[in-house]
């Protein structure tokens, strides 16, 4: 909705202590929810392809062909995140350098995906503004960087196309916009209550 210019408000909801009300409306007790006329929308990938169909401009490729692998690398988003938190959630620095082979595996698949996809030097995934596989990597990408700064593990050395798609995603309004204000210590308080190393990190600093 940042990227489009869609007005809208948000009700931030405490995951910890999801209220009755959020439970009515969210089936699976996630977020994000979309209420659009009284209808409540949610599943991340459901909610942006709505609003994809709705608004302008479109963030999805015109190309049919084109539009599915885009779909298929925004499916691929849960399995690259969970390879991801390997690194900042694991729970020791013994467990970090398994935690990076493992991340390893989903970073070169997307070092390759962007290989084909952009282009002319262009910072995003497939061309110079914001489509809708930019939208789903970058949140993960976000937390990633924000760890990374602590444990300066130099994971994305080694892939140096996603280490310049995740700048400039982080460097994007629409991205680095969209958290409140307090989230980076409601981020570390989330490691912590994982028990993940990088929290230690933070408090040391």
């Amino acid at each position: 909705m940042r990227a489009k210019g869609v007005e809208f408000e948000v009700t931030y909801i405490n995951l910890r202590e999801k209220p009755d009300w959020f439970l009515e409306i969210s089936p699976h007790g996630k977020v994000p929810v979309l209420i659009v006329d009284e209808i409540p929308l949610f599943e991340s990938n459901a909610i942006a392809e709505f609003l994809d169909e709705v608004t302008e401009p479109r963030l999805h490729p015109s190309d049919a062909v084109q539009r599915a692998k885009h779909r298929a690398w925004t499916d691929y988003v849960p399995t690259f995140s969970g390879l991801l938190g390997k690194v900042y959630y694991c729970k020791d620095v013994n467990e970090l350098p398994g935690g990076m082979d493992e991340a390893r595996v989903g970073l070169r698949k997307l070092e390759e995906a962007l290989e084909k996809s952009q282009v002319d030097g262009a910072p995003y995934f497939s061309g110079s503004q914001l489509c809708l596989v930019d939208a789903a990597y970058a949140p993960f990408f976000q937390r990633f960087q924000m760890v990374e700064d602590k444990l300066q593990s130099g994971l994305l050395n080694d892939f140096p196309r996603v280490r310049a798609w995740a700048q400039a995603l982080a460097d994007n309004p629409a991205v680095n916009g969209s958290v409140v204000d307090s989230f980076n210590d409601e981020y570390v308080q989330n490691l912590k209550r994982r028990g993940a190393y990088a929290s230690e990190l933070f408090e040391a600093a």
